[in-house]
């Protein structure tokens, strides 16, 4: 409640003139299509910071506009990729293909991509629906897969200085035998908040809120305020902040200027649940709350790199200590967190890091990202494997129109994560919310190399393939070697020793191939193939799965279980 009412006071403060965008929704895909051009024109433009997603869809047309002029969208594909982002955001690219030539009923679908508008000076209207109809096979499922979302899609501005978004879905779901499997130990649903059983306990049911609202407060300052999603990084994963666990409500501020990108991000989450019906508490009457306090600053060097660092910290106005005040000093937008935590003798949890994207030359970007947990730099010169030396490490490089074929693209990736990273001796510390990791699905004690091809060889057909292989160190009941981070950290196994992988080892090998079709603007056929193989001396996490699916996609990204 009091980010609510803080976010709600600052909204209050200032409203200006200056022309306001809502920020298109996070999905793989389309953030891939715009990020290539960057790494195809071998330099970094100023219109976006690509590591912090999502994009305000009046950069992603500035910033595609910027590229076309240079001639980056050369094939067919490009072309019509180029026309499709246009058109998806036609309120400021104001580009004539958007018009649709056979409006619906003639007053629908008079855009392409809209079911409905308003375009107005003084109100600017979008409505959509969403829908995703899915069904397949699982081959350790008798159970038939399915997907069933409908919802609507809402986003506009007023007076072009408040600009607002809503999406609201309904779902039922029979999920894949892993995703089962892995909510028989956590009984929560990746990617969602709260559910209830669906089909005789063999299927879930969940509705999905998000929404906000934004608005300029100087040319250069934006203030955002809602319940989604964010992703830090330039990679497939995320190792300091990412869209796997729920939507979170949050305010947002971000300082645009010269050479620099500031972004102070402050989340309230859920601390934990007990199940999908239970863990209210009698204090709050719902679920504990914790909150988490980030600033991240990325600058531009020269014409190829960039370079962001961050700190972020976990606390509560609920934990054991008894405090029952909310830490205002963690909402100083320009301080240091680990200054203001010894200051105050609180146990929270702050991460330091960095990440960086070199576009060395055309059609190749190197990325990564070091986070820091904790760590004594006498114990790493030992060599000893004390527990607290917690840090991860992320490598990947990008190769765009590789070895010279138009709209084929490579990506490799390699994750590193210690034992005990991201956890804590508190509920209300751990990186988690709503019982998931805020950063990687695996949450830590593994390491990770990932493969991506991607091609399109026709102007609507993308084809993905993507290869997984994972070596994992699960810990066991009552026994904790530092992979989930729900267990408290001071229940360690050991306190030297530690290596990544310790524990019960679990080999993991993921791979996946789909086939999309876009029907019309924002309408997707996709066709998948999933061969999951995990293999461990432990049954639990001794199995082989294949899935298959099809399903039809309406203004909605695909819906990924890639662990």
């Amino acid at each position: 409640m009091k980010i609510r009412l803080l976010a709600l006071f600052l909204t209050g403060l200032q409203l200006s003139a200056f022309a306001q965008s809502s920020y298109a929704p996070l999905n793989e895909d389309y953030y891939h299509s715009i990020d290539r051009y960057e790494v195809k024109a071998g330099k970094v433009l100023p219109n976006i910071f690509t590591a912090v997603k999502p994009y305000k869809r009046s950069d992603i047309v500035a910033f595609i506009d910027t590229l076309h002029a240079q001639g980056q969208f050369v094939s067919k594909a490009d072309a019509f990729n180029y026309e499709y982002l246009q058109n998806d955001s036609w309120e400021f690219s104001r580009a004539e293909s958007s018009n649709s030539r056979k409006p619906i009923l003639k007053g629908l679908y008079k855009k392409k991509s809209d079911l409905f508008y308003v375009d107005e000076e003084a109100f600017d209207l979008h409505v959509n629906p969403v829908a995703y109809l899915g069904a397949g096979s699982d081959s350790r499922r008798d159970e038939r897969l399915f997907i069933n979302t409908r919802g609507a899609e809402i986003r506009g501005m007023v007076d072009k200085k408040v600009g607002f978004y809503a999406y609201l879905t309904d779902n039922q779901m029979v999920l894949p035998s892993y995703v089962w499997d892995q909510m028989s130990q956590n009984p929560v649903i990746p990617h969602e908040g709260f559910w209830k059983d669906y089909k005789n306990g063999k299927g879930v049911d969940f509705l999905q809120a998000r929404g906000y609202i934004t608005f300029e407060a100087t040319k250069h300052i934006n203030i955002q305020f809602g319940h989604d999603r964010i992703f830090i990084g330039n990679g497939y994963r995320s190792l300091i902040f990412s869209d796997f666990s729920p939507p979170t409500w949050f305010l947002k501020g971000t300082v645009k200027v010269w050479k620099l990108n500031y972004m102070f991000l402050l989340n309230q989450m859920t601390a934990d649940v007990n199940g999908s019906l239970g863990g209210l508490t009698a204090a709050t009457g719902g679920y504990p709350n914790k909150f988490n306090a980030m600033h991240h600053l990325s600058l531009n060097i020269g014409k190829k790199l960039n370079i962001g660092v961050f700190e972020s910290v976990m606390f509560s106005v609920d934990d054991s200590v008894g405090t029952d005040n909310f830490r205002l000093d963690y909402l100083n937008p320009i301080i240091f967190y680990r200054a203001i935590e010894q200051q105050n003798g609180s146990s929270d949890n702050v991460l330091l890091g960095f990440d960086f994207k070199w576009n060395a030359v055309r059609k190749l970007s190197f990325y990564g990202q070091f986070v820091l947990d904790e760590f004594v730099l006498d114990h790493i010169k030992s060599g000893d494997g004390w527990w607290a030396n917690k840090f991860a490490i992320q490598g990947g490089a990008k190769y765009i129109d590789a070895f010279g074929v138009p709209n084929l693209d490579l990506q490799g990736e390699v994750n590193i994560v210690r034992p005990y990273t991201y956890s804590h001796n508190t509920t209300y510390g751990n990186y988690t919310s709503y019982r998931q990791p805020i950063a990687h699905p695996l949450g830590a004690n593994f390491n990770e190399v990932v493969g991506i091809l991607r091609y399109q060889p026709l102007r609507r057909l993308n084809l993905v393939g993507k290869l997984i292989v994972a070596k994992i160190g699960r810990d066991t009941t009552g026994v904790n070697w530092g992979s989930n981070l729900l267990k408290n950290n001071s229940t360690r196994q050991q306190e030297y020793g530690n290596k990544i992988g310790q524990g019960i080892a679990n080999d993991l090998v993921y791979g996946t191939f789909t086939a999309t079709w876009m029907l019309r603007h924002n309408i997707f056929i996709d066709a998948s193939v999933v061969v999951r193989r995990s293999k461990s001396d432990v049954a639990f996490y001794n199995n082989n799965t294949n899935v298959t699916s099809l399903a039809l996609r309406w203004n909605i990204p695909k819906r990924l279980y890639e662990f």
